[in-house]
């Protein structure tokens, strides 16, 4: 038995397991042993310092595996934004045919660079009225992303068992489910609730390929489904980190009404990734997803996505159906 949906269909993949886009971890080694794996893989556009070092992993990953393998760029309000078109250009004069968005409106733009060269664009939304926006603009698949998320879940603190089937309702094209994800329940569970997929991201770094110390792997089996924090929530701009010393002064400081330049010191990307590269995980904030509570090993890539797929399987086809009178 095979779990195949038009999200398998569309990419090309083996299993609907989507390993999303992450800063300074979606590098060739990770994308690669994911599409390995029979997932679709995803390398991190802006992980790279330039267009042109993107075009340079593009052909590593490209080395690395002969499956299909995407890359995500996110746009980011910032003030010094990188060149998001030149990125984009370099994704296509290297003839990757799937990438994975999220973002201001202004990655708009990018999706009308990508689409006279047959790109699927799997786009990661927050909203259902976003999903529906994004849809009507042509993007080919909706990535759904639960209030359960690491990284930047919205301002509407929507929970995935009511966010992914409220898009279903309406959304026509296939629908990834994201954030909450990391077995087989999972995944199952997402097929019941309408989506034809699930993306993984905190899941996926805690496995044996992911380009990060082991001390935050280990950190990630340790913790519960309680060790996170919402940061930037005065700001409109919340983000869902691990919970650490770091992550609790930034919320401390929200609490006590102080401006963004008042922890702008400790919340910088680059102080991030000293931390995974040190293994210091107390060093700068780091994305993590509540999933952390059922991450309880270190497997390979090809472990957990076959794993994910035969439990799936075994749910759907002895658990469930033996349900039925």
């Amino acid at each position: 038995m095979a779990i195949r949906t038009r999200i398998t269909e569309l990419l090309g993949i083996e299993h609907p397991v989507v390993q999303g886009g992450m800063q300074w971890v979606g590098t060739a080694e990770m994308a690669s042993a994911v599409s390995n794996a029979g997932g679709l893989g995803i390398l991190t556009g802006l992980t790279q310092p330039s267009a042109q070092a993107l075009a340079a992993e593009i052909e590593r990953c490209r080395s690395m595996t002969s499956k299909p393998f995407g890359v995500n760029m996110t746009v980011f309000p910032t003030i010094n934004p990188p060149d998001y078109k030149a990125y984009t250009q370099a994704i296509i004069d290297s003839g990757v045919k799937v990438v994975e968005t999220a973002g201001t409106p202004a990655v708009r733009e990018l999706w009308e660079m990508m689409k006279p060269h047959g790109i699927r664009i799997l786009h990661k939304c927050t909203a259902v009225r976003h999903a529906l926006s994004a849809e009507k603009a042509g993007v080919d698949v909706i990535s759904i992303d639960g209030f359960e998320c690491a990284g930047h879940p919205g301002e509407d603190d929507i929970p995935g068992l009511i966010l992914i089937p409220a898009a279903a309702d309406k959304v026509k094209i296939p629908l990834l489910a994201s954030g909450g994800f990391g077995d087989g329940r999972g995944l199952a569970a997402a097929l019941a609730l309408g989506a034809e997929g699930i993306n993984m991201g905190t899941r996926f770094c805690a496995t044996v390929e992911a380009p990060i110390h082991h001390n935050f792997k280990q950190a990630m089996v340790d913790h519960d489904e309680r060790a996170t924090a919402l940061i930037f929530r005065s700001f409109r701009n919340t983000a869902r980190v691990a919970k650490n010393g770091i992550a609790e002064a930034v919320v401390a400081a929200e609490a006590e009404g102080k401006p963004f330049e008042e922890v702008a010191h400790l919340v910088k990307g680059v102080r991030g990734k000293e931390g995974l590269v040190s293994g210091d995980t107390e060093h700068g904030i780091w994305s993590a997803g509540m999933i952390q509570g059922l991450i309880h090993d270190i497997p390979t890539c090809q472990e957990l996505v076959s794993r994910i797929v035969a439990d799936a399987e075994a749910i759907i086809r002895n658990r469930l159906a033996s349900k039925l009178a």
